[in-house]
């Protein structure tokens, strides 16, 4: 399970989660500013406090019920019937039960010790530009690097990443660095003012309300690294906003050390600002736009803008609209990747969070309600090993159910699963809203045939087989050449998958991982489709264990199809590609497994192999090729299956047999089959045998 793409912002979001420990900490601020004073003020305004509650807009008593109703099995219910929760803040329980309990006073040391370490060294710069996490990636294989404190060229002169233990400093390496080190700043600050809530102890307070001054300060004067957005303290909007979360939580439990005064300085400075650059982003239904309005909501709540509160949440592109428009009729995600689909949680849950705080939940019970069933919506898609399809270009492969993230939601959403898993966990979210007791689990939903058509996709389950279709994109965003790809699994083998990308600054991620070379899905040319399209499932019957899809527009002037059908033991898929102005091309299916493949006599090796066609083909590796006339037989070992695969093409064609890129460091099998026409129909079965 590859969660790498996680490493920044979930340090971020999971805010309370580390463990550590004790002594009174020394006061260490970011170094001092060295550039120009700010370029521009906002106006003045009032010393903010904290928002009254008001009276919530009516909701659709139908509506919420039809949502707090699905997926009943895997949900807890309150007395009045809601499977979701209000969260709070217990300080006086809490400063028990670090007092009474040796757990967790031995938790709260390491808590301080840990916090103690970060702040005795200054951490920022004002002179730092801040770059791309996803450019943090080693060259061989696009993993991302393992991050350290130590400043790269000064402290340590090289990087490194499991697979790779030698990587150069470069500028966009150093940026990259320094966006991870200012989110993981931004955690500590909140971690120290938590801190200082808790124990009342001053130096933690202080350190904390002193990076605030220090990014207030500095905040105008840090220059936008991208032109199509003004992000400041980091290089993209995205993560400004979900630091920004964090920031407003920290000023939140500071007020009682700061005055009106300084809290003026936090808002003209940098809160104000910040709010005014998200709040003219991503005007449109998209995963980050809904951390740019949950951000402004989460800056309103802390600093009492009613205004701003009201038009995060009812705008034209506010939370209410992400939600409502953005989870598709079959409770998923519409950019499709099942890592996104977490991500949209975990934004929407930072905003539950506060608003329970806050006395606001009322005001999203709906939102609530429907991302709740986000959250638990795949669990009906996952693959007898826990493997999720992964549709789009999320990195590595999800499991289902994540234990780990029903824990870290189950302060909003407390399931037998979530709850069960964090029963033992010290934390700042155990801390201060123990969670309750965990039932016994209830087994999970049966996996089932499912037509997914408004989410593009689609799922049969018969016999030993498990079939996954891809039918094609809803929307550009995060849409790799995977049109009409296919996932399978044999009982409980994995056969085939989808291994996702890597780091999004990698060569790999644009050359390879998103390229339709990486995918089981046609190729014209040695290319998949050429824009992302919605295609068609034309048919489908889950008890006869069939379904067809359509990709009239696979690329210009070429149609696509793609059928797939349990016939008992066996799995057969049936592509044609059509070519409507009846120019010879080079015809091809790719076809990736999770086994050894042999091949049997007769194969030469291909030097050649890449030459002439786009750069996706240089990743695979240590290619072999033979020219066969009609059919091509394989036996295949993936796990405990052995797997006889025959594919058929009329006439003479050429299969070439390599070594392909996996999830990293990981590679896999590959098979290419291509021939030349206007149009051509592969018939591949898979069927398991005697080993």
């Amino acid at each position: 399970m590859m969660r790498r793409w996680w490493a920044g912002w979930w340090l971020v979001l999971a805010l309370t989660g580390a463990l550590f420990g004790l002594p009174t900490p020394p006061l260490a601020c970011a170094t001092p500013a060295t550039g120009p004073p700010p370029v521009e003020q906002p106006e003045a305004r009032p010393p903010p406090g904290l928002a009254p509650a008001v009276p919530s807009p009516r909701l659709s008593d139908t509506a919420l019920r039809e949502a707090e109703r699905a997926h009943a099995a895997l949900k807890i219910y309150d007395r009045n019937g809601h499977p979701w929760r209000v969260a709070r803040e217990d300080w006086d329980g809490a400063r028990r039960r670090v007092s009474t309990d040796p757990a967790w006073a031995a938790w709260l040391a390491r808590e301080r010790r840990s916090v103690d370490e970060w702040i005795a060294v200054p951490r920022d710069r004002a002179d730092w530009k801040p770059g791309w996490w996803h450019d943090f990636v080693s060259p061989k294989d696009g993993s991302h690097l393992t991050w350290t404190p130590e400043i790269p060229g000064e402290q340590v002169a090289f990087l490194h990443s499991p697979s790779d233990p030698h990587v150069d400093v470069t500028p966009k390496r150093l940026a990259a660095w320094v966006a991870e080190l200012r989110g993981r700043n931004a955690g500590m600050m909140r971690r120290a003012a938590l801190l200082y809530r808790l124990t009342a102890a001053p130096g933690y307070g202080e350190w904390a309300a002193a990076q605030l001054d220090f990014y207030a300060d500095h905040y105008l004067s840090f220059e936008p690294q991208r032109p199509d957005q003004q992000a400041r303290l980091y290089w993209q909007s995205l993560d400004e906003a979900v630091n920004g979360i964090v920031y407003a939580d920290t000023a939140r439990l500071l007020e009682p050390l700061a005055d009106a005064g300084r809290r003026q300085r936090w808002w003209d400075g940098l809160f104000a600002p910040m709010a005014r650059m998200l709040a003219v982003g991503y005007p449109r239904i998209h995963n980050i736009a809904l951390w740019h309005r949950c951000a402004e909501a989460r800056i309103a709540l802390a600093f009492g803008d009613e205004a701003m509160w009201r038009k995060a949440l009812d705008g034209p592109y506010g939370v209410h609209a992400q939600i409502a428009r953005g989870i598709t009729a079959d409770g998923l995600w519409f950019e499709q990747s099942f890592h996104y689909n977490e991500y949209v949680v975990s934004a929407a849950a930072t905003l539950f969070t506060a608003a329970g705080i806050h006395g606001r939940a009322d005001s999203l019970a709906l939102d609530v309600a429907r991302v709740e069933n986000l959250l638990l919506a795949p669990i009906a898609l996952r693959f007898p090993n826990g493997m999720l399809p992964n549709p789009a270009d999320g990195t590595g492969i999800e499991t289902a159910p994540h234990e780990a993230f029903l824990a870290r939601v189950s302060r909003i959403y407390p399931t037998a699963i979530g709850l069960t898993a964090v029963a033992n966990r010290k934390d700042w979210d155990t801390l201060l809203d123990p969670p309750g007791a965990s039932p016994p689990p209830a087994p999970l939903p049966k996996v089932m045939s499912m037509n997914l058509e408004a989410s593009g996709m689609a799922l049969l389950r018969k016999g030993p087989w498990q079939v996954f279709l891809h039918v094609g994109q809803l929307d550009r965003s995060h849409a790799q050449s995977e049109a009409l790809n296919f996932s399978a699994s044999c009982g409980a083998d994995d056969i085939t998958h989808d291994p996702g990308t890597v780091g999004y600054g990698s060569p790999l991620h644009r050359d390879y991982y998103r390229e339709g070379l990486n995918h089981n899905v046609p190729l014209v040319e040695g290319l998949g489709e050429k824009q992302p399209q919605r295609g068609r499932l034309v048919a489908f019957d889950g008890q006869a264990g069939v379904m067809t899809a359509e990709q009239p527009a696979y690329q210009p002037g070429v149609s696509a199809s793609r059928t797939l059908r349990i016939d008992g033991e066996r799995l057969v898929d049936e592509v044609t590609v059509s070519c409507a102005d009846g120019r010879t091309r080079a015809l091809g299916l790719v076809l990736h497994l999770q086994g050894r493949i042999e091949t049997g006599e007769g194969w030469a090796p291909a030097p050649d192999f890449a030459r002439e066609r786009p750069p996706a083909f240089g990743y695979w590796t240590g290619a072999t090729t033979k020219e066969l006339s009609d059919s091509a037989r394989f036996v295949v070992e993936c796990g405990r299956t052995r797997l006889h695969v025959t594919v058929r093409v009329p006439g003479r064609f050429r299969v070439w047999h390599a070594s392909t890129p996996d999830v990293p460091p990981g590679r896999r099998e590959g098979l290419y089959v291509e021939t030349q026409g206007a149009r051509a129909t592969f018939v591949t079965t898979l069927e398991p045998g005697p080993r």
